[in-house]
């Protein structure tokens, strides 16, 4: 065999394809990976298929479909006030990550410092390593996973490249708030730092609360990628199209990267999406739709031991157990898997040092009668 130094040494299989499979090999049920066991909407595979008889089979453009850019503008504009040019600063992406993986290796050159909150979703570091740069990560801490701004500003000095900021946030269903974007923009004032806005969760958000991306505030948007995805609003996990946005001389970085990873995303769906979002209430009723499964959800998981987490937005809703185990979230969660029959996801996965405050995330995006399921077997426990 031929020596091979490898990149990510520490790396091993992702957490979610460990709980997915183990959950396939159980027969359980899987409220681990985040997506959902009922269809999208019939009239967007319509729209699809429509799409692909027309012809829409070959190479998008490598920016995307102008009318998907065009919609996506269009929707930025109305929900928060920011003028993005479709030609120049929105890109169609093969899913959030993709996204997030260009962003990152467009700007981070080795030694530049990135700052994450953890628990971060993983693909996060692995992409920062790979370009040479350094994860300055801050541990957050249930149940309200507040990001200490202090601590923030501890962590800058003139390495500092970028902050990673995910709101609604996946794991820990937590958002962004007003202080936090204003200590956020005191903190960048001045200062040559760019901000990676996951907003993939972006339209799932409940009680009222608002969606502070980093669109609604021009210098932050001015210093921002965002990235954004149809997959999660769409429950079409599979499909993997997603979009970027980011001032101008930012996404002329971006697309430098985007066309030799992928080039082009799938070009009928994106004339189907571009079609489906003329119809805004497929977005704007979103909320409404994933609050009624968190509330069932949560109510079912009062009858259980566990303890509650609040959940401000996305479509995951995280437990302590420490009224019934002291083992960690890591075998817990397979011996939940292996004796009653539910997969989750150890929340120490989503630390570097594997931090663990025995927290499991559950999935909500499943079918009554499959949350009825799960619930009573976590009864049992």
């Amino acid at each position: 065999m031929i020596p091979v130094v490898s990149k990510l040494p520490q790396t091993g299989t992702t957490i979610f394809t460990v709980m997915s499979a183990l959950a396939n090999e159980l027969g359980a049920i899987n409220l681990s990976q985040g997506f959902p066991d009922y269809d999208c909407s019939p009239g967007l595979i319509e729209l699809v298929n429509k799409a692909m008889k027309e012809g829409h089979n070959q190479y998008a453009p490598m920016a995307g479909v102008m009318a998907l850019r065009e919609r996506i503008a269009e929707k930025t504009e109305k929900l928060y006030g920011a003028v993005y040019n479709p030609e120049t600063e929105i890109t169609i992406t093969a899913g959030g990550t993709q996204a997030i993986f260009t962003a990152i290796s467009a700007v981070i050159h080795p030694n530049d410092e990135v700052i994450i909150f953890e628990p971060a979703f993983d693909c996060y570091a692995p992409a920062i390593k790979l370009m040479g740069g350094v994860v300055k990560s801050l541990a957050l801490e249930p149940p309200n996973y507040r990001i200490a701004w202090d601590m923030v500003k501890r962590l800058i000095n003139q390495k500092t490249k970028m902050i990673i900021l995910n709101s609604p946030h996946n794991p820990t269903a937590t958002i962004l708030h007003k202080e936090d974007i204003d200590e956020l923009s005191a903190l960048v004032k001045n200062q040559d730092i760019l901000i990676l806005s996951d907003e993939v969760y972006e339209h799932l958000i409940y009680d009222g609360e608002t969606h502070h991306s980093m669109a609604r505030y021009p210098d932050l948007q001015q210093r921002s990628f965002i990235v954004a995805s149809f997959g999660k609003p769409f429950h079409a996990t599979g499909w993997k199209v997603g979009y970027c946005m980011a001032p101008a001389y930012l996404m002329n970085e971006f697309r430098k990267i985007h066309q030799f990873l992928v080039f082009a995303v799938n070009t009928p769906i994106q004339y189907a999406i571009a079609e489906h979002l003329k119809n805004e209430e497929t977005y704007l009723s979103l909320a409404d739709f994933f609050r009624e499964k968190r509330d069932y959800f949560r109510k079912g998981l009062e009858q259980t031991r566990f303890e509650l987490l609040p959940c401000s937005g996305s479509y995951f809703q995280s437990v302590r157990y420490r009224a019934i185990s002291d083992e960690k979230d890591a075998d817990f969660s397979i011996r939940v898997a292996k004796e009653f029959g539910v997969a989750s996801i150890p929340v120490s996965a989503f630390y570097s040092k594997g931090i663990d405050h025995h927290v499991l995330r559950f999935c909500f995006a499943k079918r009554q009668e499959t949350l009825d399921k799960a619930v009573d077997r976590l009864i049992r426990i």
